[in-house]
Parts: structure tokens; C-alpha cells; sequence
């Protein structure tokens, strides 16, 4: 194929598209519903190429979004969204490059096959391949065999994947992501000393700001709790110029990743949900799939995050006799985007794509014979 692959990877929170080889994404805009967008009539008119990165910015009130969870609810504002980023963002013609679409391992089959009716119909996609943010996570890390654990905006997941193959079983899920920690963050500074009229006024993007500034993993939150000395707070100046003072707050926000009691659910912690996954790989699968734990998602961006996991993990695994190794790269964060580039690029991805033509002959439910 002469033109590089599209790779889109829809966040909870952000969509990230680009071309595969590079390393980052082109563009990067909020997955929320945008006005409706003419750039696509106007750019197949025009055929009129760019090189800069578009920094177009779009208002939209209220504010609301057609990803939930992984998930994709609203399938008009999802498809306009793609259309604002082929034409607007990228500058690209999608009947002429084939895509990659990365799929959160929460998303139903019938959510892919709804994706694929989509680009192949509305878009005229020559070439479609789909894939699971947890095996693209691993791609980024130079990796086909391992356990992704990824916390996102939306969702967090712990999931086992063995030559490129996702173990389903193997799969497990946590409703607390960044955009319940953000909540969550709001409510712990509400009972805090600060003066409530400046909290109550804090809006999300503040509040956002105020977690990944602020905000960081405890290695022995029970610990700190009792020894309250030992940390120190943090000042965060809002833009209305009043100041508000971060303290237990600061590693109380993400805790919930390791204890959701904490927030009233049920679910074990994450490093409990990795040794679940890690259980059901089969025996001869296990020692290579644990030797390959690697980190993704934006709320994996936690200082301390990636060393908390590392010693719940050896204190889950201790009775082995194994020493857990955690890989957390710098860019982890956007993870299952670069491994999608990286994966799209190879020559040896090439035989992966489901072309239009076998769209067109088996429908699109032959996705699921082509992407495990």
C-alpha cells in the first residue's frame, strides 16, 4: 500500500490519530461531539495538502460524549468526530489509506462490526485492521507476549495477551479511570480545609490540572495516613488567582486504582485483577507472558504508580519465589497509539489488513475471523 496506515486510538477522554512510522500522534482533540463538519466536502474538492500539524480548536456546549467506558454509544457524534480527524486534523483522504483502530478490551463484537460498517461505508476505507489497546500497549514495548495493565480516562484494564493473541479470559476490567479519580480528587478537597466557594467553583479542566500536577501513588498509603508528617502539601494557584492547598489529598486521589473499597466498589485492585489475568494464562504461556508486564494509559502517569505496582505484584507473587519486573516507559501514556504505528509500519503487518473487497463479500462480521 504507497500511503502510510491511519491509526486512531479512541480514548474515554482523547482521540489520537496519526500516520504509522512516527512516533506521536498528528492530532490529538477531546472525544466529545463536535458541530458538524463540512472540512470533509470541501477537502475532497480541494485535494489541498498541509505539513503542519492542525491545531484546529472546535467549542461545543454542552459538552457531552459518544465514548463511554470503551464503549461507543453514539455512533452519528463518533462518526462525525472521525470525520472532523481525517479531514481537519490529518489532511487525509481515507479512501486512499487503509486504517488501524485500536479497540478498548471492554468494546462488544457488535461494537466492531458497527466500526467497520462505518469506515468501510461511510469513509470508503480501502483496508481496515483492528486491534486491542492492551496487545498495541505491548507492541509500543517491542513486545507480542506479555500482560498489559492499562488505566485510562475511562476505564482501566489488566489483560494477557500470548504471540499477538488476546487471552478473553484472561481480560479483566476496573471502573476507576482518570475521569472517576478526577471526581473523586474534587470530593476529597470538599472536605478539606480550603475555602468551599473556591472549590465549588473549580471547573473539570482545573480540577484535571490540579491531579496530574499535584497528585501521586503512595507506597504505603496506611502508612502515610498515620504518619501525616512525612509528606508535604502542595499549592496549586486556580486561574482566578486564589490558591488551594493539596495534602492527604495528593495520594488519596489515586488509590482507588489499588483499593476501590475506598470508593465504595467491590472490585479487587488492579494488581489483584493483573494476578487474575496472569492465572488464567495457560502453564507453558506464563513464565513469558509474566516477564513482559508493561504499563499504558494515561493514569499510569501517577509518580509512583509504576513502583506501587511492582511491589503489590512481589508481594502477590512472593510464595513463587518470582521476582516481578515492571516495564513503564516515559511515553506510556499513549502507549496503544504508538504501538499501533510501530505494528502498521512493519512489512510483515501487511498480510493483517481486511481489505475492502472481503468486506464487501462476507460482511462485517468476518471481522471477527480476522482479528482475534
Amino acid at each position: 500500500m504507497p500511503k502510510p496506515a491511519i491509526i486512531i486510538d479512541n480514548g474515554s477522554s482523547f482521540t489520537r490519530a496519526g500516520f504509522a512510522g512516527q512516533k506521536k500522534p498528528k492530532f490529538v482533540l477531546r472525544t466529545m461531539l463536535l458541530p458538524p463538519c463540512s472540512a470533509g466536502t470541501m477537502w475532497e474538492t480541494q485535494r489541498h495538502h498541509t505539513t503542519t500539524e492542525s491545531t484546529t480548536a472546535f467549542t461545543v456546549a454542552p459538552r457531552t460524549y459518544p465514548l463511554k467506558h470503551g464503549i461507543i454509544e453514539d455512533w452519528d457524534g463518533m462518526e462525525n468526530l472521525w470525520n472532523h480527524l481525517f479531514f481537519c486534523g490529518l489532511r487525509a483522504l481515507p479512501e486512499e489509506q487503509p486504517v488501524l483502530m485500536a479497540n478498548s478490551p471492554s468494546c462488544p463484537s457488535t461494537n466492531r462490526e458497527k466500526v467497520a460498517e462505518v469506515l468501510f461505508e461511510s469513509f470508503r476505507v480501502p483496508a481496515l485492521h483492528m486491534a486491542n489497546t492492551g496487545f498495541l500497549s505491548l507492541c509500543a514495548y517491542g513486545r507480542v507476549t506479555g500482560l498489559a495493565v492499562e488505566a485510562g480516562a475511562g476505564v482501566s484494564h489488566a489483560t494477557s495477551i500470548c504471540l499477538g493473541q488476546t487471552w478473553r479470559e484472561a481480560t479483566y476490567c476496573l471502573g476507576v479511570a482518570g475521569g472517576f479519580l478526577s471526581n473523586y480528587l474534587h470530593s476529597l478537597l470538599m472536605e478539606s480545609p480550603n475555602d468551599p466557594s473556591v472549590l465549588k467553583a473549580l471547573k473539570k479542566k482545573t480540577v484535571i490540572q490540579l491531579k496530574k500536577q499535584c497528585c501521586y501513588v503512595s507506597m504505603d498509603y496506611e502508612g502515610d495516613l498515620c504518619d501525616r508528617g512525612f509528606h508535604h502539601p502542595a499549592r496549586f494557584q486556580v486561574p482566578d488567582g486564589q490558591w488551594i492547598t493539596l495534602d492527604k489529598e495528593r495520594y488519596c486521589c489515586p488509590e482507588p486504582l489499588f483499593q476501590p473499597k475506598l470508593v465504595h466498589q467491590s472490585s479487587p485492585g488492579l494488581h489483584h485483577l493483573a494476578l487474575q489475568s496472569l492465572q488464567k494464562v495457560p502453564d507453558h504461556a506464563r513464565r513469558d507472558t509474566v516477564g513482559n508486564i508493561v504499563l499504558s494509559g494515561g493514569s499510569s502517569m501517577f509518580p509512583g504508580f509504576p513502583e506501587r505496582m511492582c511491589l503489590e505484584l512481589n508481594a502477590l507473587f512472593h510464595s513463587t519465589g518470582c521476582q516481578i519486573q515492571v516495564l513503564a516507559s516515559p511515553e506510556r501514556g499513549i502507549a496503544a497509539w504508538a504501538g499501533g504505528s510501530m505494528a502498521a509500519s512493519l512489512t510483515s503487518f501487511q498480510h493483517a489488513w481486511m481489505a475492502k473487497g472481503e468486506y464487501q463479500e462476507h460482511g462485517a462480521e468476518y471481522v471477527h475471523k480476522m482479528f482475534q
